[in-house]
């Protein structure tokens, strides 16, 4: 049943595509697409190396503070509205209330996860995601699955940004607050549809300094 329903959501993203007049609607060139992947793979193998020590250290903490699995999963909306299993390290307690978005203070998450969401530490097993094809490390954000069939409906050409394959961090991210509402997700697709249409190796490389300044604590999202 849920195989269907996926099927069907993504289906209709793709139908969406088409019925813009006048707009030109393109992911990246095949040459661009080659820089990005050869950035993709340089890079996260450096990540992965480089944090190898504190990946151990966060299973220890969520272990030590959240009886629990150490990874969360989630349904993601990738590239032409595909569904993939997007990972990240869990943050909050199993079992919590259901809430679509993260507040202030939320109760949901325990101490340990606090310092991981603001140090963007639960955003690095997306790099197995990077590594599997499904993600950049620069787009668009994944966003849940249940989220999009909303936006989809009440945010006009949000299925635009799904012309290419999300990233773990991206202009939207650096640039604007966290999205807490479909009115901070009609902000963030201006971003998107920014980086997506004036793509570069120069906006690359800014996006990633961007992204360091905000790890760093030196610029807020």
């Amino acid at each position: 049943m849920n195989l269907a329903i996926n099927n069907q959501h993504s289906h209709s993203i793709k139908q969406n595509k088409k019925k813009i007049p006048g707009k030109p609607l393109r992911g990246y060139s095949p040459f661009q697409y080659f820089q990005k992947r050869v950035i993709d793979v340089i890079m996260t193998t450096a990540l992965f190396t480089a944090t190898l020590p504190i990946t151990l250290y966060t299973a220890y903490r969520i272990k030590k503070e959240s009886p629990g699995p150490i990874f969360f999963t989630q349904s993601r909306i990738g590239l032409n509205g595909e569904i993939f299993t997007c990972y990240k390290f869990r943050s909050m307690h199993i079992n919590g209330k259901f809430n679509r978005y993260t507040q202030e203070n939320d109760s949901r998450i325990f101490p340990f996860g606090n310092t991981m969401r603001k140090m963007r530490i639960d955003e690095l097993p997306q790099l197995f995601n990077i590594l599997k094809g499904e993600m950049h490390l620069i787009g668009p954000r994944a966003e849940w699955d249940i989220l999009v069939k909303d936006y989809e409906k009440l945010i006009p050409n949000y299925h635009d940004r799904h012309l290419i394959r999300p990233g773990i961090t991206g202009l939207a991210q650096v640039c604007y607050p966290y999205g807490r509402n479909v009115q901070d997700a009609k902000e963030k697709l201006k971003y998107d549809m920014k980086y997506i249409n004036n793509w570069s190796l120069f906006q690359e490389m800014r996006v990633m300094i961007k992204t360091i300044l905000v790890v760093l604590g030196k610029k807020g999202m």
